[in-house]
């Protein structure tokens, strides 16, 4: 039997949520499988990646072919990575512990640039944020403006109707005493 390790999807319409399985070549897309070995979800900023490591590097050495996407997920992962060095170590090119410290290493320089681009879209959600509040404070502050010029011109208006009152008021006076 040729096994293939693919997606199946699942999730809405627009919002794909896959699961790596291994499957029969003949079998549906969305049909039966033999196991499920993980999840990708490409929604996130970066990819989020749930692997069973071990399920996955047996069936990549025992001969199941994965799909261009589930190679390019796998090899993310260091499944690929570890096939390889695990290959080093049967031709007697270095012991078992090297390779696992190689990987080891190979790994924390992954996790890290994770971490890092995690981090970026931190950064740039909250300097996005920032720029659009200092945005809004310079509308606000326009508007206040324009508000406060046109009480100061009603209150000026007021007070020379309440003047120009006033002088009617004291000129009618001043002939009615003369």
């Amino acid at each position: 039997m040729a096994t293939k390790i693919r997606l199946q999807r699942g999730g809405r319409k627009g919002y794909a949520f896959y699961s790596i399985v291994i499957a029969d070549v003949r079998a549906p897309r969305d049909g039966k499988f033999t196991e499920k070995i993980g999840t990708y979800n490409p929604n996130t900023n970066p990819a989020t990646v749930d692997l069973n490591f071990d399920r996955a590097l047996y069936w990549v050495e025992t001969g199941a072919q994965p799909t261009d996407t589930v190679r390019n997920i796998l090899k993310g992962e260091g499944v690929y990575m570890m096939k390889h060095l695990r290959g080093g170590v049967k031709k007697g090119a270095f012991d078992e512990a090297a390779a696992q410290s190689k990987f080891d290493a190979w790994k924390a320089n992954k996790v890290k640039g994770l971490d890092q681009v995690r981090e970026n879209e931190a950064k740039s959600k909250k300097d996005a944020a920032a720029k659009a509040l200092d945005a809004e404070k310079k509308v606000n502050e326009e508007i206040a403006k324009k508000v406060a010029e046109k009480k100061a011109a009603a209150a000026a208006a007021k007070a020379e109707a309440e003047v120009a009152a006033n002088a009617e008021a004291s000129a009618e006076e001043a002939p009615a005493e003369a």
